[in-house]
């Protein structure tokens, strides 16, 4: 459910780069340009995997399992894969199998005799109220922590920080109010790693995301995210509809804001994942409400295999973490965000100065590339390895 974008960063063991150039100040809706042929240089294709580890180092693997989930394994870990493929890997699929089932039934109950909310080609169940979106609600949190659980996410690192603030990245003098009671947040906003962040954040505050489309006539899935109120999008439809989305997005937002009652978004700016390592520019469809967001940055520590969802496939990925004896998650809380009066007329702006707040509190790399450099990468890869 979750999105999917020129000097470059160095990769992470070398010194932290000075803040970069400009992000991207595109909507984290609009749909993603075509990739450019790079011109006057060396396919890509013919590059070591060196040069390209060096170029796209924020989509790099660095654990046991090398680049694409494919590296030479010792035989120790051979072993041990091989032993949690017998033993280990059959129980989680029946146990993560049953707890989507059972959650699935429940939200077949709540929902059962009702009509969604239909709202500009949307369709949701989010914003239901009384006993069902209690369960709803309860429940989703309940089992999403189960299913952390069942993929071996056994306990979870959170620490939060200091209080609401004030937007003090720029260069506007800000004041802090510190009897003002906290605002509520219109949006979460976080790095994104893997599909996992998703877990952890409908155990943590049920938000709804933004979807493709397609996610919500998935078997089992599909009603599940038209309970977390999902937002669904089409990539392929022109930029008018994408407008309407990304207005419907920041009328959530806003509703959020000023609702207690009604449901967050959960935005990732970055618009695809990373090796958790490093920080991409952010789109700025998560700050055009001028609301207050709540950064929350994830990491996965890691001593064999990595959760990031970075240069491997889904399945593989799926498959090698069930492998994992126990996964490792550290989740930190930042302080409300609030924008100042500049960063509420310059959305890029604000978009930027929570992503350096962010990458500081964290100390993640600010990097400049994207999904476009990501795909090109891939694409890299996927030759180099045909060709072997």
């Amino acid at each position: 459910m979750g999105s999917e974008l020129q000097d470059l960063t160095p990769p992470p063991s070398g010194p932290r780069p000075g803040p970069g150039p400009e992000p991207d100040d595109s909507p984290l809706l609009n749909p993603e340009p075509r990739t450019p042929e790079p011109q006057n240089q060396v396919p890509v294709s013919e590059q070591s995997i060196e040069e390209m580890e060096k170029k796209y180092a924020a989509f790099v693997r660095q654990d046991v399992y090398g680049t694409w989930g494919r590296g030479d394994l010792p035989w120790v870990e051979k072993f041990l894969l091989g032993l949690a493929l017998v033993f280990l890997v059959p129980v989680r699929v029946v146990a993560g199998m049953s707890v989507l089932v059972t959650y699935y039934a429940i939200c077949r109950v709540c929902t059962a005799f009702l009509a969604p909310n239909r709202e500009d080609g949307q369709e949701d169940y989010a914003h239901m109220g009384g006993w069902r979106r209690a369960v709803i609600v309860q429940s989703g949190r309940f089992l999403s922590r189960l299913l952390l659980f069942v993929f071996g996410f056994y306990w979870i690192s959170e620490t939060s920080r200091g209080h609401e603030v004030d937007g003090q990245l720029n260069n506007e003098t800000a004041s802090r109010d510190q009897s003002a009671e906290l605002e509520r947040p219109g949006a979460i906003i976080s790095n994104h790693v893997s599909y996992l962040d998703i877990l952890y954040h409908m155990s943590s505050s049920f938000p709804s995301f933004v979807a493709k489309r397609s996610v919500a006539k998935l078997p089992l899935v599909g009603l599940i995210s038209k309970c977390l109120g999902c937002v669904y999008v089409q990539r392929e439809l022109k930029s008018s509809d994408f407008k309407g989305v990304s207005g419907i997005v920041n009328e959530r937002i806003r509703e959020a804001h000023q609702n207690k009652f009604a449901p967050k978004m959960m935005l990732f700016p970055e618009g695809t994942t990373t090796n958790g390592d490093y920080l991409l520019p952010f789109k700025t469809g998560a700050f055009l409400a001028k609301a207050p967001v709540l950064p929350i940055i994830l990491r996965y520590p890691y001593q064999r295999f990595s959760p990031a969802w970075d240069s491997i496939s889904g399945a593989r990925h799926v498959i090698l973490l069930l492998c994992q004896f126990v996964n490792y998650m550290e989740v930190t809380r930042l302080p409300v965000y609030r924008p100042s009066e500049l960063e509420k007329e310059d959305p890029k702006l604000y978009a930027e100065n929570v992503r350096k707040l962010m990458a500081q509190e964290a100390n993640l790399i600010l990097s400049d590339i994207g999904l476009a450099e990501k795909r090109v990468y891939h694409a890299a890869l996927n030759g180099l390895f045909c060709q072997r």
